[in-house]
């Protein structure tokens, strides 16, 4: 393996753990009442209804991270 593909690779697999952790972290703040009891806590209340419209496309968003970085790990072999 050359330089250059092995910083590809290094970059890919960066690519792959922020969109797996934003997967896992956002989905733990939609569907546990974790993020509700935080913001609860510090009198953010307020901004709880509007998390939804938040969280799901932020998820999306690290889902086609993920979904494209795997396209591209498999189109660069």
């Amino acid at each position: 393996i050359d330089i250059s593909t092995k910083g590809v690779l290094m970059e890919n697999a960066k690519r792959l753990k922020i969109g797996i952790t934003g997967i896992i972290g956002t989905a733990i703040c939609c569907f546990t009442p974790v993020l509700v009891f935080i913001l609860g806590a510090i009198g953010l209340t307020v901004v709880v209804r509007w998390l939804d419209y938040i969280l799901f496309p932020l998820m999306g968003l690290f889902m086609i991270l993920v979904i494209t970085t795997i396209v591209r790990q498999r189109g660069a072999k």
